[in-house]
């Protein structure tokens, strides 16, 4: 298993989603990175914390364990390896070897295929959407008129953007919006959804699918309008 030293994983840990979700490691095929020209080699975690490693189609079994702390152990026929959580997302996993400033990378595979084969496609993908997109997204919200709806004009500032996180909502990002008439509040992202909304004082939380309906719907909401 092939680590490397990546300066990025501590630049974006705030954005991962935790280990102890366990349901999304399991039952992928993830590809570990390495020398690609030589072999191709994909572990597959099973429920019953069975390890298949498919190396060009021949496979072995070990095991795997998570210990908690966001922690894994990895074992097979010649090696143990004990992991820390670096990153994780939907398509990349970062795991960092106990003791050293080296990580392992994996790809889920239905990403592997067409976008990630190798190292240095990784780390520009995760420079990408969690650094770039991130420092473009603290513009999302300007002193433009913003036609949503053509009978509604109106215009907003984001204030302030944070990264937070609680036991009961988990990793979501806080947005508080100013409009043109001073009414403040505050939207939301979901991590987990990717979903937009804010809080309805009868209904409890609206969910949206891009930032736009949301801050539209907000506004009709905090003046009492109704969508015709």
């Amino acid at each position: 298993m092939k680590t490397y030293v990546a300066d990025i994983i501590p630049k974006i840990q705030r954005f991962s989603q935790k280990l102890d979700d366990l349901t999304k490691l399991m039952n992928q095929h993830w590809v570990s990175i390495g020398d690609i020209n030589q072999s191709k080699c994909v572990y597959i975690f099973r429920p019953n914390n069975q390890l298949l490693i498919s190396e060009n189609g021949i496979v072995q079994k070990g095991s795997w364990e998570y210990l908690g702390s966001q922690s894994l152990l990895f074992e097979t026929k010649h090696e143990s390896y004990l992991l820390k959580h670096g990153f994780f997302d939907e398509n990349v996993i970062a795991l960092k070897l106990d003791s050293t400033d080296h990580y392992a990378f994996f790809v889920n595979e239905t990403k592997y295929h067409s976008e990630l084969n190798n190292i240095n496609d990784i780390l520009k993908f995760l420079e990408t959407k969690y650094i770039i997109s991130k420092k473009a997204g603290n513009n999302l919200g300007t002193t433009e008129k913003q036609t949503i709806n053509e009978d509604v004009k109106f215009s907003y500032k984001i204030i302030s953007e944070k990264e937070k996180y609680d036991l009961i909502w988990g990793n979501f990002i806080e947005y508080e919006i100013i409009f043109a008439d001073s009414k403040k509040h505050k939207l939301y992202k979901g991590r987990s959804t990717s979903k937009y909304f804010y809080l309805d004082s009868v209904y409890g939380r609206k969910y949206f699918d891009t930032f736009e309906q949301a801050v539209f719907n907000l506004y009709i909401y905090l003046n009492g309008q109704k969508l015709g």
